[in-house]
């Protein structure tokens, strides 16, 4: 299996789209474990139909705060989630 890098950016063409539902909760777990609390994950612009799961499995997920489309040239290719901090890290 390959290693995918937890750096905050989710690129989905590299998967299965019948995987995104088990992958971008654990992708999102994986990046709070990190420390990190953005996520850019870019679904593409297509038809819609996978920003939309994408955005579905934002909505129910409890380490994200809210969402936004990205609000540079890729648009509505890609989605911008804010995860809660984690307590456990410091922010100064």
């Amino acid at each position: 299996m390959k290693e995918y890098p937890i750096d905050g950016e989710l690129d989905l063409h590299v998967f299965d789209p019948s995987d995104v539902g088990d992958l971008v909760p654990e992708y999102l777990r994986a990046c709070h474990e990190k420390g990190l609390t953005q996520v850019r994950i870019i679904h593409g612009k297509g038809t819609g139909t996978l920003r939309r799961h994408v955005r579905s499995i934002l909505n129910d997920h409890p380490l994200v705060r809210d969402y936004n489309k990205a609000t540079d040239a890729s648009g509505w290719g890609a989605t911008i989630a804010h995860l809660t901090p984690d307590p456990n890290t410091d922010e100064d």
